[in-house]
């Protein structure tokens, strides 16, 4: 990430790292998350990121390594940075008896910093915030996993906070619900605070975050914005078209480096438009792009390389039938992929 003081950042690891006997869970991680950001913590299971949430929090102890929230040093200065931050981490756990405002009640009453005066106030603020007022005078025995993840957000939202740290914050939610916390990570985010989102789900990093780190094996593999990210992928032309064979015979003559994909349908070359799909990867000067994510026209012109409509052009002249055609940037799950070999739960 560039252009980035310590001044300005909410976290910050440097050389962060915990051993589990022979196992290096989390390994010299450098961590740096912008004040005011929303950053997305990306990995698949047993990447090491809740491990390395709980040494950011001070709730285990680093084998090496520094951390520092808020820009205080953790653990040492821990009693004076968690009192403003809110935070989530490996599922909600509440009293299954008590309802779910008096859970909230009780932990409010737990922060010395909380006045018993106004906790009422706080507790139903919380709860109209992540949209359980329905349900505080229910047992929190008969939630939803749904439910008590939003309990576990609203006990988050008891104080005003600065950074605000969810692991997992949509697990168990329904699509409506999965909408209504996104709405929240963004209006926290309006409201200044630095929210640090810790998932798996590719499309809840993509809609709410500005910024993304990724994890793979305990080590730290990228991050940056999310357009950062994207761009340090190699951009390609896509062809959809009947005749691979001619189409990568003329793309190769235009200088590029063809590689076929699965088909398009069983039904190749047939009327209904489907056919072999041919990647070309293009030179990593053009992976800057547009701001939707594709690169722009103007950049294919350059340094000599054929601009995209001269290369349909050309596919074209020499008979091949281009059924699809488009100039498209790798995206952030090509790049998961690419970085950690492993698949991505997307949600669509």
């Amino acid at each position: 990430m560039t252009g980035v003081g310590p001044a300005e950042l909410s976290i910050e690891t440097t050389g962060l790292s915990k051993r589990f006997g022979h196992q290096m869970a989390v390994n010299s991680v450098d961590l740096a998350v912008p004040t005011g950001s929303v950053f997305g913590f990306l990995g698949p299971n047993g990447s090491g990121k809740t491990t390395t949430i709980r040494l950011m929090l001070g709730l285990a102890a680093a084998t090496s390594g520094s951390v520092r929230v808020l820009g205080e040093e953790m653990p040492r200065r821990l009693h004076d940075v968690l009192p403003r931050v809110g935070a989530l981490v490996e599922g909600p756990a509440f009293y299954p008896y008590l309802s779910g405002a008096a859970n909230l009640r009780r932990l409010d009453a737990a922060d010395p910093l909380g006045s018993a005066r106004t906790r009422r106030d706080r507790v139903h603020s919380a709860l109209e915030r992540v949209g359980l007022t329905h349900a505080a005078d229910k047992k929190v025995r008969a939630y939803s996993l749904g439910m008590k993840q939003r309990l576990g957000i609203a006990n988050a939202l008891l104080a005003p906070r600065d950074l605000l740290v969810l692991d997992e914050p949509t697990n168990g939610l329904d699509p409506q619900g999965t909408r209504e916390v996104r709405s929240l990570v963004r209006s926290l985010a309006a409201d200044g605070a630095t929210v640090f989102v810790s998932s798996h789900l590719l499309a809840e990093v993509e809609q709410i975050c500005t910024h993304a780190a990724i994890m793979s094996a305990g080590k730290l593999v990228a991050q940056g914005t999310l357009t950062e990210l994207r761009q340090a992928g190699q951009a390609r032309i896509r062809v959809l078209t009947p005749d691979p064979g001619a189409a990568a015979q003329v793309l190769t003559r235009l200088g590029l480096n063809p590689t076929r994909g699965a088909d398009a349908s069983s039904g190749a070359g047939g009327p209904d438009g489907t056919g072999a799909v041919i990647f070309a990867p293009l030179p990593a000067r053009f992976s800057g792009g547009s701001d939707d994510g594709r690169p722009a026209d103007s950049d294919f012109s350059a340094d000599g390389v054929v601009a995209p409509e001269e290369m349909v052009a050309a596919l074209v002249a020499a008979g091949v039938r281009v059924r699809g055609f488009a100039a498209e940037q790798v995206s952030l799950e090509d790049r998961f992929v690419a970085l950690t070999g492993e698949g991505f739960d997307v949600v669509q």
